[in-house]
């Protein structure tokens, strides 16, 4: 059986990784980065948009910017037909 992430790459998600950058609740004139990364669905991202507004209902730090990278895993370009094969005892 394969694994979850694998049966995700299958339907369409990729990875996902956004550098969020947000003012400390205490010093708020301080920006801090937090790292966020799961696999995903672009161009909607269900899965970041969950993250942030989980963020903004639930921490205090405002956000200031996120930026976004998406990487598809598994694309059409990946795929080819094999020609020969070869065996080996």
């Amino acid at each position: 059986m394969a694994s979850a992430d694998f049966a995700r790459q299958i339907e369409g998600y990729g990875l996902t990784t956004a550098g969020i950058l947000y003012r400390l609740p205490d010093h708020p004139s301080i920006l801090q980065e937090y790292v966020w990364q799961a696999y995903d669905l672009a161009p909607r991202f269900p899965e970041l948009n969950r993250f942030l507004a989980f963020w903004q209902a639930s921490l205090e730090g405002k956000l200031y910017r996120v930026t976004v990278a998406h990487k598809d895993l598994i694309g059409p370009a990946e795929l080819a037909m094999v020609a020969g094969e070869f065996r080996v005892h």
